[in-house]
């Protein structure tokens, strides 16, 4: 069966035989998206996939239970317009944190987080959060997002676009999907699909932004550079096939990541993204370097004092 945690009683929730029992909660900021899309449209998105595989896990598993927890709506590595909530990445990974431990502490070995926003830091501290209640509450959390979204975006999963979509892609929908990272050809295609009445009819008036590597390096660049309306790549080639196309591979994929938590007899349960092995994503990356500091500081003034 599918629960909403926040409705159910404590001794309902107490009832639940933990190794047949699922949490699923999201966390994704809400963030501008353009002019044609709503500031919830990572949570929206994150919020569907819960649900959906929800479904799934149920279908896969008789007698299992899901519980659906409430959404924490903020996010790191956020573009900073009005309505965007963006929170420091320690922020974010110590609320998702004490979130999971919240959940463990009480004997919930299955806990998974759904994300729809691609930001590097926020994707990191998710993971970040999901490792430290996995190790210290000896649970099995995963955040999702990690070893999906950066891969989709990056067309790593392009090889099974075809297939799904039952014919070849035009070479205007590839050049449409070059760069395509915010508001663009996939997000505005899988709102269409998730929440249809939110994705303004502008969208097919929007010319094509995309910025260089260099461009990125600065500060809300989709809000400071090209047309300044904060998205990146092709919105205007939106479409509900798109939108479904989304919806089918990333769910398929997702499932991938998501069967071995039940599954694995072994760690590869434990999946993560590329962004988390580099060093400065990590929230901790600034106290490492204040420490670093003091301490060469400190071998500075004990050779000066020699």
């Amino acid at each position: 069966m599918i629960h909403r945690l926040a409705e159910l009683s404590f001794t309902q929730v107490d009832a639940l035989d933990r190794d047949r029992t699922v949490v699923l909660f999201a966390v994704s900021p809400l963030e501008e998206h353009g002019p044609h899309l709503p500031i919830g449209t990572d949570l929206f998105h994150a919020e569907y996939f819960s649900e959906e595989l929800a479904k799934r896990i149920i279908e896969a598993n008789t007698g299992w239970t899901v519980l659906i927890g409430p959404s924490l709506p903020i996010g790191a590595s956020a573009f900073d317009q009005a309505g965007t909530l963006r929170a420091r990445a320690r922020t974010v990974r110590n609320a998702t944190l004490d979130y999971g431990a919240a959940l463990a502490r009480h004997g919930f070995r299955y806990i998974l987080v759904t994300n729809g926003h691609a930001g590097p830091r926020h994707v990191v501290a998710l993971e970040e959060a999901a490792a430290v209640v996995s190790r210290r509450y000896g649970a099995r959390m995963l955040s999702l997002s990690g070893p999906v979204l950066w891969k989709f975006l990056r067309g790593k999963f392009n090889d099974r676009l075809e297939p799904l979509l039952g014919r070849p892609l035009t070479e205007a929908e590839r050049e449409a999907m070059r760069g395509d990272a915010h508001g663009g050809l996939w997000e505005t295609s899988l709102l269409m699909r998730v929440r249809p009445t939110l994705v303004d009819p502008a969208y097919a008036q929007l010319a094509p932004a995309r910025f260089s590597l260099l461009d990125a390096l600065r500060k809300n660049y989709p809000l400071r550079l090209g047309n300044r309306m904060g998205y990146i790549g092709s919105p205007a080639a939106a479409s509900a096939e798109f939108g479904e196309l989304a919806r089918r591979l990333l769910l398929d994929v997702v499932w991938d990541v998501v069967r071995p938590v039940f599954d694995a007899r072994d760690e590869s349960w434990q999946q993560t993204s590329f962004l988390y092995k580099i060093p400065f994503l990590r929230t901790a990356f600034p106290y490492w370097v204040l420490v670093l500091g003091v301490l060469l500081a400190g071998l500075l003034l004990v050779q000066w004092l020699r």
